[in-house]
């Protein structure tokens, strides 16, 4: 079972997503990237944007250790609805509605972003059969809608290649534990 590791809405447990079409994050992959994310002092405050949320663990996490507001994407109904019961319980704990769900394919929800729509924030945690170039795509479409220091967390198998980064956002660092890699990027 998931859970809020930390925060104000720690303990409490997440509603996964029935089936094997998502792939949660662990808890222990979980805890050691929200540890990195607050050395680096971004998520107190910040507007989090949590694409392919899955059961929405990554940004709900978010919310609860001080991010100001943390929108979920996610298009399998299923999963979306998950993201939303989440979202009601994490809303309901912390008093304030701090997380919204949308239930949209990632490129149509960046598409029709403001272009003075801005995340300090941001995961991806794509499905294993989305490829290479079309996870590019995705990142270049997120590339105008990120702050000054944001940070982009993309989430995949370890067999899986680097990211294509766009040319306005770069690496800065990727972390290995077992099957699960994590790349953090900044823009450029």
């Amino acid at each position: 079972m998931s859970r809020i590791i930390a925060g104000a809405a720690g303990g409490n447990p997440l509603t996964s997503v029935p089936g094997t079409a998502t792939r949660p994050t662990t808890d222990r992959v979980k805890e050691a990237l929200f540890s990195r994310l607050e050395s680096l002092a971004v998520i107190d405050d910040a507007r989090v944007l949590d694409l392919y949320a899955g059961s929405g663990s990554l940004g709900i996490e978010g919310a609860s250790r001080g991010a100001r507001s943390v929108e979920l994407v996610e298009f399998d109904a299923r999963a979306s609805d998950v993201c939303q019961r989440n979202a009601d319980m994490v809303n309901q704990v912390l008093g304030r509605k701090t997380v919204s769900v949308h239930r949209s394919k990632v490129e149509s929800f960046l598409e029709r972003a403001g272009g003075d729509v801005l995340w300090d924030l941001v995961f991806l945690d794509p499905p294993y059969p989305l490829d290479e170039a079309a996870l590019s795509a995705v990142l270049g479409k997120l590339a105008p809608h990120l702050d000054e220091g944001a940070v982009v967390v993309v989430e995949r198998s370890s067999r899986s290649a680097e990211p294509g980064w766009p040319e306005a956002m770069e690496c800065f660092s990727d972390k290995k534990y077992g099957e699960t890699k994590l790349w953090f990027a900044e823009p450029a």
